[in-house]
Order: structure tokens, then sequence, then C-alpha cells
């Protein structure tokens, strides 16, 4: 499988590309936590973050397309906070009929529907252009710099290396499968669904012992070449000057979206 079926690293030379990816991690956070920390209903300081993030793409050599199409992944979750327009207290917009019962829908409750669809719409724009900026190994090595502990660490790393070896065997299993189906020519065939759910048991069953063969014998080749639950890398992370002033300047336009934020209405 090739390693784009996962990763969304687009390869650029620009000036986000370049920076430490340490800055880049701090950054996404404390945009993702000034979101969180907006009041409800705060439209220009809504707007305001995302004109920041769309200068951000375009720095970064990326189309404002690019992010938002891959962003509204996140909508549909968020339809989880539908609920809060019928319970949160205000002023009544509207009356719906729902199970035999009458729920009010409040001003209060859509501000603070919407708010939270636009705080995670934005989040995870800016979540989707630091992994679009930044190759997943520089990514875990600014984890470990940041002082997040190594066995999370590790256990991040070896999922996303090995998530590529994992559906390869899977997708072995499958041509197997279908090597050894025959089919009429004019379509159809197969047994039952209970003969069908049987196969795909057995397959789940396959995948589930060959990748723990496999991880036997990977960790046995890692302890023979030296393992000792370090992450090495060639990229020696040093903060240079221009890296300092990234995360200054982003620090000051994340805390004026949050001033914007407070304005008297």
């Amino acid at each position: 499988m090739h390693v784009n079926s996962f990763d969304r690293y687009e390869r650029r030379d620009s000036l986000i590309h370049r920076l430490d990816p340490r800055v880049k991690v701090v950054v996404t956070l404390l945009f993702i936590l000034s979101n969180v920390l907006l009041p409800d209903g705060a439209w220009l300081a809504f707007v305001a973050a995302w004109a920041l993030l769309l200068w951000t793409s375009r720095l970064a050599w990326l189309t404002a397309g690019y992010v938002v199409r891959r962003s509204f992944i996140a909508l549909p979750f968020a339809l989880a906070a539908v609920t809060v327009i019928f319970t949160m207290p205000g002023q009544s917009m509207a009356t719906l009929a729902l199970g035999g019962r009458q729920v009010v829908i409040t001003d209060t409750g859509v501000i603070r529907f919407a708010s939270i669809v636009i705080r995670s719409w934005l989040s995870v724009q800016m979540a989707i252009l630091l992994t679009a900026t930044t190759e997943f190994p520089d990514l875990l090595h600014a984890l470990r710099h940041l002082r997040l502990p190594r066995l999370l660490i590790g256990i991040i790393s070896f999922m996303y290396r090995y998530l590529f070896v994992l559906a390869d065997e899977a997708m072995r299993l499958l041509r197997a499968r279908e090597a050894r189906s025959a089919r009429p020519a004019g379509g159809g065939g197969g047994g039952s669904l209970w003969w069908r759910a049987t196969v795909a048991g057995s397959m789940v069953g396959q995948l589930f012992a060959r990748s723990l063969d496999r991880s036997d014998r990977v960790y046995s080749a890692m302890l023979a070449r030296g393992y000792s639950g370090r992450l090495l890398t060639m990229n020696p992370h040093v903060m240079a000057r221009r890296d300092w002033l990234a995360g200054v300047i982003a620090f000051v336009l994340i805390g004026l979206v949050q001033a914007i934020g407070r304005l008297p209405g």
C-alpha cells in the first residue's frame, strides 16, 4: 500500500513547512484552546480566526479549498450537540412536536449549537493544516521534545507505521477470497448471509493471527538492531530565530482574536 493512502503531508518549500515542528504543534494547540475559550456567538472573532487560518494556509502554499474540503468530515460529529437547541433556556423561537411532546427551540440554544459547530470546524481545519505541513516523524519528535510520555509516543509511532502493513495484509486476504470465489457470468452467486458472516469472521481471525505473529517477529528484529524505546532522527530540531519570531507573532494574533471575541456586543 502506498504511503499516500493515509499520509496527508503536502510536500512544499514554504515558510510554514520550514518552521520547527514544536512551534507548529504549540500554535495549533493554542489556536484550538482559543476557539474553546471564545464566548458563544462571538461571530466576529470566529471570522477573524478563520481569516488567520486561511492566511496561514496561503503562507503554506495550500489553497483555501484544500483545508476547507477536508474539514467537513468533522461536521457530522458536531451534530451530536444538536440537543442544546432544545435544552438551553432562552427566548422561544419555534415549537416542534417530537414523540408526542412539545419541544421548544430557544435562541440561546441555537447560538450555542452554531458556536460549537464553528469551533469544531475551525479546530479541525487547523489540525489538518498541521498534518499537511509537518511530516509524521517530525511531529512525533516534536511531541517528544514537548515532554509527552515516551510510551505514548512509541504506541502512536508503531500504530502509524504498521497501519500500512495491516492494510496490505487485509488486501491480500481479500484477493485470496476473490481468487477462490467463482461467480456465474450473469452476476449474483454467493452463499447465505450466515455463510458470508462466517467467512468474514474467519478472515478477521486470520488477520489477527497474522498480525500477532508478525508483531513478534518485528519486535525481535528491532531488539536485534539495538532498539531501546527511543525514536532516532537525523533532524536536529534546533529552534532558530525565525521559529521564535513565528511563535511570538502567532501568540499575538491568537490573543488578538481573543480580544475581538470579548468586545462588547
